[in-house]
This record gives structure tokens, sequence and C-alpha cells, in this order.
């Protein structure tokens, strides 16, 4: 993490074949949310959304796996298409106040790779919350690099919280020791230790704050072969049971599913680099390959959250890059 104010029951929630299909969205790569009233509601494509940030209280852009040094099909320069909703970002008539970036900043924990990510979202002139991928721990330290360049006054292994604008932000961390992309692997973990620092971070905090958890791994179970989801999500949740409004962002899957559970609202965000398949609709994840020429920037975006006061919930905003 850089650039940044400093202020942390087990079972992973999980979807029906049905529910994840109501769920799925694939809106595109960028996304508006507004926090209004201490609840966040979807705003719409970055485009069109941005008359309607215009007018909310706090705005803040969440990017998600850039993958900086992924190099394949069906992008070979994934900086390029990072720079393009970087672009958008700009572009918008009212700045937001900030951007998150919820993980795998590179593909293969090369400081080079990190260096050219952080050079072109600086482009965006904001300030910008990091947290990790499993791609950016997977140095030889298991993730030593990261926090050496990222966890400056963070907890642990780099979790830490803030609050802007009356709003408590969150940011976990679970993807060490986690193996993608195999049956065998399992889901991701929080584990004990943040969990109990998770629970004295919220534990004096009105139940009317709003709450925003960022996190690279789903905190439910969208599909377990291929460990998207987190397992010991249910304790983490557990906390925040008593705010009335939690809203969670996540990466990793690359497309936008969204799902309300309780007084919790989950939504996994498109990638600015490439698409994965629909979850069990392939042999494994990993990048869609066959993506018609000039045509990837579909599958690709930014989302905008906006809080506005009398709101019932911020407004999110998922936009692609083309389109």
């Amino acid at each position: 993490m850089s650039d940044r104010h400093q202020s942390a029951s087990t079972g992973a929630v999980r979807l029906g074949r049905r529910g994840l299909l109501k769920c799925m969205s694939w809106a595109g790569a960028g996304v508006v949310w507004s926090l209004g009233g201490g609840v966040p509601r979807m705003l719409g494509p970055l485009g069109t959304a941005a008359a309607q940030a215009a007018s909310t209280e706090l705005t803040f852009v969440q990017i998600s796996d850039s993958h900086i040094g992924f190099h394949l099909p069906p992008n070979p320069d994934p900086a390029a298409t990072l720079g393009e909703a970087i672009a958008k970002i700009k572009a918008m008539p009212q700045p937001p106040a900030f951007l998150v970036h919820t993980g795998d900043i590179s593909h293969l924990s090369k400081a080079e790779q990190w260096d050219q990510a952080v050079e072109v979202i600086k482009g965006a002139g904001e300030q910008v919350y990091y947290i990790p991928g499993e791609h950016d721990v997977a140095d030889a330290g298991n993730g030593a690099a990261y926090l050496q360049r990222f966890g400056k006054d963070t907890q642990g292994r780099g979790w830490y919280s803030f609050d802007v604008g009356g709003v408590h932000f969150i940011a976990l961390i679970n993807v060490f020791d986690f193996q993608p992309g195999f049956k065998s692997a399992g889901l991701a973990k929080i584990g004990d230790e943040q969990l109990e620092w998770l629970e004295k971070d919220v534990a004096g905090r009105s139940a009317s704050t709003p709450i925003v958890v960022l996190a690279h791994l789903p905190l439910w179970t969208i599909y377990e072969p291929w460990g998207w989801g987190t397992a010991d999500a249910g304790r983490a949740l557990a906390y925040l049971q008593r705010f009335a409004s939690v809203t969670v962002l996540n990466g990793h899957i690359h497309q936008v599913i969204q799902k309300v559970e309780g007084n919790v609202t989950f939504h996994t965000a498109n990638s600015t680099a490439f698409p994965q398949p629909r979850p069990g609709s392939a042999p494994a994840p990993g990048p869609i390959k066959e993506i018609p020429a000039g045509m990837l920037g579909k599958y690709l975006g930014v989302r905008t959250i906006g809080f506005r006061s009398g709101a019932a919930a911020p407004a999110l905003t998922d936009s692609v890059l083309l389109g």
C-alpha cells in the first residue's frame, strides 16, 4: 500500500447456480460507486454515471487486476489498457476522491512491473489505496517484496483501515498461501490474526457507520473448484453484521458478479487486462484468449462508487473501456 491515510463464526456464504446466474453481469470494466446515507449503490457505466456522481458527497473509483507484465493473448500490452482506464477516470467531470486497486497490480511480483503500474495509475492524479492479489505475493519471499513496496503503515501482512467522509474502509488480505486454478487448492483464508484485528477495528464504531471492505478474492463462495471464495469469510462478516450498510469490493475473477446477503452487498470487478470465463464454463480459470479483434475493451473496465445523502445505498457504476 502507498499514498494513503492510516486511521482491522467461519463458513463462506454459498450461492446456488440459479442465484449465481441472476447475480452475474458482464457490465464492463468500469463501475462508479456512490455512497450516500450510509449505503453504497451503483450509478452505472463510467461515462453515463459521471453526471450523477457530480452530485454525490463522496465518489471513488475501483480498478483491479491490471496484471502488468502479462504478455499473451488476448492482451500483450496490459499497460496500454490500464492507461485507457486511467484516461476514462481522468476525464470524469468531477474527479474522484481517490482510487482503490483491489489486487494483481503485477503479473509476476516484479519491481519493474509495479513501477510501470504505479506510473500509469499516477496519471489519474489521485491518491491510491492498494491491496495485493496472489500475483503480487508470488516472489520467493512469499510477499515480502510487495510488503516492502506497498506495506508501509499496514498491520500484519498488509491489512489496514482508513476513514474518508464518514465511511470506514477496511482492506483485508486473503491471498497468502493461495494456489489458484486447481481443484485441490481449496479456498483462500483471511486467518486468525487478521480476523482478531478486524474484530477490534470495528468494535467501537457506531452501527450507522457505512463500511466498505476491500479484498482481492471474493468473500462469498462463487465457485469452489476454482478457489473462487474465502473459507473463513463468514467470521469476518459476522463482525460486520450489526452495521446497517456493508459493501464488499473484490477483484480476482475478472468479471462483474453481484450478490446481496442481508445488510451486505458483494461486488466483484472487471479487470483492466483480460476477462476470465464464467464460473464452471471452462476446464480452468484463466485468460479468455478468443476475443474478436478490436473488441477486448468490451470486457475490461473500471467501477465508480458514490455516496449520496439520503440514498438507501451507495451508487455503483461499471464502465467498459470500449462502448
